[in-house]
């Protein structure tokens, strides 16, 4: 790193998150941990909204490649918050590896290439699995007659006796979804995200769920 120049890249993996901010203060707050920690000048902050899932994630992320070609011009290293930020594809870390660029992840600091490509791998498996858990524990419960991604719109039924009922069915409907997202150790966080990404509609139709929501379908459970 010349002149101690960084580069942050901030990414979240949807525009709803991106919107209201989740995710990227936390994000922000570590790169300026990163330049509090030696003297560092920053060159610019690229903020993406996309998914980073596929082979191919470098070609939908405009914003990285932005990044990219700013740490080259200002010979500056690319400064990310967290490494599973970039992607949990083994195949892109090592094309980035290859793209001549220097980059850290705030909270991996000393972590070397190799290590890197490791943890990309685990990563990576680690996704697979959760992935294949989650398929798993949405069969079975369509085995025993859960419809899913129903939208429960009764429960904008102004009696709140009939709203209650709606919720608690509607909670019920989710109940072996939400079984399978707890053994398979998803934070809640993330069962916002696997909730969405699996095209499972909120009680009021909303394809995209807030933690909110997740939180009040596991306390009626």
């Amino acid at each position: 790193m010349q002149d101690a120049k960084f580069v942050a890249y901030l990414r979240v993996s949807t525009a709803r998150q991106g919107q209201s901010g989740l995710g990227l203060e936390a994000q922000r707050e570590a790169v300026a941990g990163y330049r509090r920690a030696g003297a560092r000048t920053p060159c610019g902050e690229f903020v993406e909204l996309e998914s980073g899932k596929g082979s191919n994630a470098l070609d939908r992320r405009p914003q990285l490649r932005l990044a990219l070609d700013a740490s080259r011009t200002y010979k500056a290293m690319l400064v990310i918050a967290k490494l599973d930020r970039l992607a949990r594809n083994v195949h892109f870390i090592s094309g980035l590896l290859e793209s001549g660029v220097e980059f850290v992840a705030v909270d991996m600091p000393h972590t070397n290439k190799v290590m890197i490509q490791i943890y990309s791998v685990m990563a990576e498996f680690e996704r697979d699995q959760i992935a294949s858990r989650t398929k798993s524990a949405l069969a079975a419960a369509k085995a025993r007659g859960v419809q899913l991604g129903v939208a429960g719109r009764a429960n904008l039924n102004r009696d709140v006796q009939k709203r209650k009922s709606a919720a608690d069915s509607f909670a019920g409907k989710l109940r072996g979804v939400m079984t399978g997202f707890k053994a398979a150790g998803l934070t809640q966080r993330a069962m916002v995200t696997e909730l969405t990404t699996l095209g499972i509609r909120t009680p009021n139709g909303a394809a995209a769920w807030s933690l909110i929501q997740v939180q009040r379908v596991l306390a009626r459970l």
